[in-house]
């Protein structure tokens, strides 16, 4: 028996060893493809999104009033949805900095004291944003935190259709330096560095509003603005 088993014994461990050793061949192969797949450093990753931005507009101060304006007199700013551009560079496989670039306009438009009066009109905004990131590596999903500055610049804001009978004849919103906050996810599609993203931003800035009769100031507020700014879309590495 031990001398007719002997042969069958000595293949199956043949078999279990061309087993291993083969398994072993296919890890070695595929480590180098991981390797260069988490390999990020100096890559660059474009992203474009579909963008909600959803400001407060709040009035936290009011620094002169020649008009009268009503007691608990409040204000919002509209929501809008635009397409933003996200570039990003990765100085460490877990380390980047990004900037987006988009344009996105509101109305600003009284909630009490005057309910659904138009105060501002058009004001175009550019959110010039600067985050460093850090990247988590869970296998399939990408997730980041990030924080940065921001500079809000606002472009062609006019006075609201409610101001025109105080005989407002100009209208202005600061541009403010302030801070953002970011995290998000990237979701790799292949390894030719397709992928989707979904993005969060807070901004923590204010802006005065200033309304103009001729040259002379008859109102001025400080804003809250402090956005959210979520994202989603597609991104490519390379």
């Amino acid at each position: 028996m031990g001398r007719k088993g002997w042969p069958l014994h000595r293949q199956d461990r043949k078999m279990k060893t061309s087993a291993m050793v083969g398994a072993l061949i296919l890890g070695a192969s595929l480590l180098p493809a991981t390797a260069a797949a988490q390999d990020r450093s100096g890559s660059v990753q474009v992203k474009a999104f579909a963008t909600g931005v959803l400001p407060d507009g709040e009035i936290v101060e009011v620094e002169v009033d020649n008009v009268g304006l009503p007691a608990g007199t409040q204000t919002k700013a509209n929501d809008n949805v635009v397409p933003t551009l996200a570039i990003e560079y990765f100085l460490t496989d877990n380390l980047s900095l990004e900037t987006i670039c988009c344009l996105t306009q509101h109305d600003v438009d009284g909630v009490s004291g005057l309910p659904g009066a138009e105060l501002v009109a058009d004001a175009k905004l550019i959110p010039a944003t600067i985050t460093a990131k850090y990247h988590f590596d869970l296998g399939v999903m990408k997730p980041y935190i990030g924080a940065g500055a921001a500079y809000f610049i606002f472009l062609g804001e006019d006075p609201g259709a409610a101001t025109l009978p105080l005989g407002v004849t100009d209208f202005d919103l600061s541009n403010e330096f302030g801070l953002a906050l970011q995290a998000g996810v990237d979701i790799p599609l292949n390894d030719r560095g397709f992928g989707v993203s979904l993005d969060a931003k807070r901004y923590f800035i204010d802006t005065t509003a200033r309304w103009f009769v001729g040259d002379t100031v008859a109102i001025q507020t400080k804003h809250r603005l402090d956005p959210w700014v979520v994202s989603a879309g597609l991104a490519y590495r390379f």
